[in-house]
């Protein structure tokens, strides 16, 4: 049983702002609490990393149900990207746990690896709308055999960027599914990136556990506070244009994104 001692006020309050950010933009948990976990309360970036897999694997169940239900999830490209996602972060988890325990030297990798996926994370964000366009002019989509390979080496590159810095199966995952399927509806494209996330961020984050680089303690505390905010934002998200919160969130993932890397 949880006591309210194992609940830090300022951590599930990280959790209630971030959340709230999900909630309105469907982007935000990885990119957003990861960073905020090390720069701001000196976290390990493995141990922020791993206590944040399973953070975003859990809360995006929910998500997954509501679109399972509502029909907007294509679980054959679900299927194609966890062939790539899965077998990539096992290895990524073997190489990780290789390296020992997370020591300075282990951690400045983490590190660059992390400003490196905010910054991809952020240009996708603000060039999503071009990239969308030029798919459409170019009907980029590959079509039959090829969409299919081009997906599980997407799964892949999810896997290790996933594994490695917590960041990347929302905006770039949606980005990347949007240039293989431009003909896919956008909530379909959404809501297969979301169940996608559950398998791979799951896995990543027991394989973390597994290593010992989850804090339980900041989990129970990170959830405790999403759960209300990502149900504020939800519920305020039709109020707030995309178009306004898109590029600010890009701002702030490019200044905390260059803030790791410097």
């Amino acid at each position: 049983m949880v006591t309210n001692a194992l609940i830090s006020p300022a951590y599930a309050f990280s959790g209630l702002v971030v959340g709230f950010l999900v909630g309105m933009t469907g982007v935000g948990g990885g990119s957003l609490m990861t960073p905020l976990l090390v720069l701001l309360f000196r976290f390990h970036p493995a141990t922020a990393i791993g206590t944040d897999l399973l953070f975003a694997g859990t809360t995006k169940i929910a998500g997954t149900v509501v679109h399972g239900l509502a029909r907007t999830v294509d679980w054959r490209v679900v299927g194609l990207l966890a062939a790539g996602s899965l077998p990539g972060t096992l290895v990524t988890l073997m190489v990780i746990d290789r390296l020992g325990p997370p020591l300075a030297s282990t951690g400045h990798m983490l590190t660059v690896a992390l400003g490196v996926a905010l910054l991809l994370t952020a240009a996708s964000l603000v060039f999503r709308d071009q990239l969308m366009r030029w798919a459409q002019t170019l009907n980029l989509n590959p079509g039959g055999r090829r969409a299919e390979v081009w997906t599980v080496v997407l799964g892949l590159y999810l896997g290790v960027a996933v594994t490695i810095s917590s960041v990347g199966a929302g905006a770039i995952g949606v980005t990347a599914l949007i240039l293989l399927y431009p003909t896919l509806p956008l909530p379909r494209v959404v809501g297969t990136d979301i169940a996608h996330a559950v398998p791979l961020t799951l896995l990543a984050g027991a394989g973390h556990w597994l290593i010992g680089t989850v804090s339980w303690p900041l989990y129970l505390s990170l959830i405790a506070g999403s759960i209300p905010g990502v149900i504020a934002g939800s519920l305020i998200s039709t109020r707030v244009s995309e178009r306004v919160l898109r590029p600010v969130l890009a701002l702030i993932l490019v200044v905390v994104g260059a803030r790791l890397l410097a």
